[in-house]
């Protein structure tokens, strides 16, 4: 009787261990998103530079993010300074540089309070000429001379 006593109580204690490590786990606060690429697609070069990156705190504690850093100087990512609250959707903003022509594929690295690995957001993309608009032939003298 004292051992089922002994096996019963050292149950209900390794019951009690993986309950509250499994709480622990997925208390705080947890930055998802529903895609992590932004996708520029097919674009004309000096096209809109911004895009815009929804995200939603779906931990139990504020999400913080410290900093947004693209992995050169083409790709600046804006970031929300307050607190994200648990539930709360936010928006990072991100900006390539147009001007450039050719094939975009960069990162953004996102360090938040989640703990863990940082946050990476692949952008992509190409980046065609534009075309020449057609305009009024322009005149050499600068003047405009009548027709005799």
């Amino acid at each position: 009787m004292k051992t089922l006593q002994i096996a019963l109580s050292f149950f209900v204690f390794l019951s009690v261990a993986v309950i509250g490590t499994a709480q622990d786990e997925a208390s705080g606060p947890i930055m998802t998103f529903e895609n992590t690429v932004v996708d520029y697609g097919d674009i004309e070069q000096h096209s809109d530079p911004l895009r815009v990156v929804e995200f939603t705190n779906t931990g139990t504690e504020p999400l913080v993010i410290s900093n947004a850093r693209g992995s050169c100087g083409c790709t600046v990512p804006t970031w929300p300074k307050e607190p994200i609250m648990p539930g709360q959707t936010s928006q990072l903003e991100i900006r390539y540089d147009t001007k450039r022509l050719g094939k975009i594929n960069k990162t953004v690295t996102i360090t938040t309070n989640e703990g863990g690995d940082k946050k990476v957001l692949k952008v992509i993309g190409t980046i065609h000429q534009a075309e020449e608009e057609e305009g009024v032939p322009a005149n050499k003298n600068g003047l405009i001379k009548p027709n005799k």
